[in-house]
Formats: structure tokens, C-alpha cells, sequence
């Protein structure tokens, strides 16, 4: 039986999937395509984030890079979904400016969709159980 090991979990990894949580909980209640979008979007953000926290960042010098572009080099395995959610990030952008025009309910509710099965990945990714982990099951020391 082969078992799976996973580095060690930080505090802002733990910290960045509640956060992730959080966003995904706002997304559902926001009363407007726009701020779906934008909350499904911080979401994915967040998750992607967290597996960064875990798995460490590659030692690169050079320009400034997205979480998206980095996402792939740390875990392959998000690669598509890294390409997918940097695809939405100018929307996202958009709708943050003010432009409401940019994106429909649709297509905010299948980004919605989405990161909440993306923030699942990411959770079994790091080693955790799928499932919104409680406040306080965070680590009091930081």
C-alpha cells in the first residue's frame, strides 16, 4: 500500500484555505454577477497560494511573477488550472475598475463552480481533508 506524504502545513497555508473558504462564502451570498466573480476569483487566488506556502516557491531572480505563472513549476499537477484561472484574472481586474459590463451571470457562477472544486483540489494537494477547516484549528503561534 503506497501512502502519500505531504510537507509539513505552515500557518498561512492553513490561514490562506480559510481564507479561500471565506472568499467562496462571500462569492455564493454577493448579491451581483461582478462580485461572484471577483470572489470565486480571490478564491482560486487564495487556494493557489496556499499550496505556494507548503510546497515553497522555485529560487528564480528576474521579473516579478503571478502566483498562476508560478503555480506549475511547484505543482505540476495545477498546471491547467493555474492556465484557467490566469486566463479570468483581467475580468477580474476589470470588474474590480468598475466595469460591470464584463461578466454575466454565467459566467460568474461557472467561475464560482470552478473554484470551489479548484480550493477541493488544492486541499487534498496539500494534505488536507476536504472541507472548511474551523477557525480554530489554526495554530495560535504565528
Amino acid at each position: 500500500m503506497t501512502t502519500m506524504t505531504h510537507p509539513p502545513l505552515t500557518p498561512s497555508s492553513l490561514e490562506l484555505v480559510d481564507r479561500a473558504h471565506d472568499s467562496l462564502f462571500e462569492a455564493r451570498t454577493a448579491s451581483t454577477a461582478g462580485e461572484r466573480y471577483v470572489g470565486a476569483h480571490l478564491a482560486a487566488l487564495r487556494a493557489a497560494a496556499a499550496v505556494l506556502a507548503v510546497r515553497g516557491r522555485p529560487t528564480r531572480r528576474g521579473r516579478p511573477r503571478s502566483v498562476w505563472e508560478v503555480l506549475p513549476a511547484v505543482a505540476p499537477e495545477l498546471g491547467e488550472w493555474a492556465t484557467f484561472f490566469d486566463a479570468g484574472a483581467t475580468r477580474r481586474a476589470a470588474v474590480e475598475a468598475g466595469r460591470d459590463d464584463v461578466v454575466g451571470s454565467r459566467e460568474a457562477d461557472d467561475l464560482l463552480r470552478d473554484a470551489a472544486t479548484f480550493l477541493g483540489l488544492v486541499e487534498t494537494t496539500i494534505g488536507l481533508p476536504r472541507g472548511r477547516l474551523p477557525s480554530d484549528a489554526l495554530p495560535l503561534s504565528y
